[in-house]
């Protein structure tokens, strides 16, 4: 196997419109929004809902990729997106979706390292939204923390944790599931302390396990179907290492033994921070 982290990101962004990665798409989501994550359509939809997203909101989606979230979520609920990500041509790419929706008003992309300091004054974003990416971050609670200095009192995030330790793993297992980078893994219950420390109250926690199982395992085939051109595109080498990937995240989903939540959280003022309310389930 591979040990050089695999180019899951930077690589694909350059040619996120190819055919063959159109088709990979179409197959694993339905509806292609350009993910290079769990996500589909109907979440994304679901996800703005919790958010409680609605017309002249301003909106900051840390980890963009190439915008098709953040223009799903301009076009369908009136707000704006200012997305940031840390890869250049992920930035790229969705300053070119931006440009051809017409929609550079009400999207705009950074480079920008979500580990540190955002470059935003307090209080200037009424949501902050970060799908499949929080375990790419370092320091949790920092990262919150920063959330809650960037959000109007009453705001909301929300993060989904795509590798929530929920049972057994082996040192192979976990090798393989963080082979594309960096990877914070972390127990389950842990971000409930992390967000009350942050500053903000927990409204909800929902399980999106099985949605990792069942993409993975739809990317998985499409991936295979296409095995000739992908395998022109990325070499033989990285083609069987990304498979490896994502057989590695449909075993560990589908046994439940890593779990993906999600956590919305809101932001609190001083008269509301010592009185946490119990989180809603789904």
């Amino acid at each position: 196997m591979n040990t050089e982290p695999l180019d899951l990101y930077d690589s694909h962004y350059d040619r996120t419109e190819t055919d063959v990665y159109r088709a990979v798409r179409a197959e694993t989501f339905g509806e292609d929004l350009g993910q290079t994550s769990w996500i589909t359509a109907e979440e994304c939809d679901e996800h703005c809902r919790w958010l409680a997203l609605g017309p002249r909101q301003r909106v900051l989606e840390i980890a963009c990729g190439s915008g098709g979230i953040a223009a799903r979520m301009a076009q369908r609920c009136g707000v704006s997106v200012v997305g940031i990500d840390i890869h250049a041509s992920a930035v790229e790419a969705a300053t070119a979706r931006a440009g051809a929706l017409a929609m550079h008003e009400r999207l705009t992309f950074q480079a920008v390292d979500a580990d540190a300091r955002l470059p935003f004054p307090d209080g200037s974003f009424d949501a902050v939204y970060c799908n499949d990416a929080i375990n790419h971050l370092r320091d949790r609670r920092a990262v919150l923390s920063e959330w809650a200095r960037v959000l109007r009192p009453g705001g909301r995030c929300l993060y989904t944790d795509p590798v929530v330790v929920t049972g057994s793993i082996s040192n192979a297992e976990l090798a393989s599931r963080s082979s594309i980078g960096f990877f914070l893994f972390t127990p389950l219950g842990v971000d409930a302390g992390h967000l009350h420390a942050a500053g903000f109250r927990l409204v909800l926690t929902a399980d999106g396990t099985e949605n990792v199982a069942r993409t993975s395992q739809r990317w998985f085939a499409a991936r295979a179907r296409q095995r000739g051109p992908l395998c022109q595109l990325e070499g033989s080498t990285r083609f069987e290492d990304l498979q490896r990937f994502l057989a590695t995240v449909h075993t560990l989903a589908s046994e439940r033994r890593l779990s993906r939540f999600a956590y919305v959280g809101e932001k609190q003022g001083p008269e509301q921070a010592a009185f946490p309310q119990a989180p809603a389930k789904c």
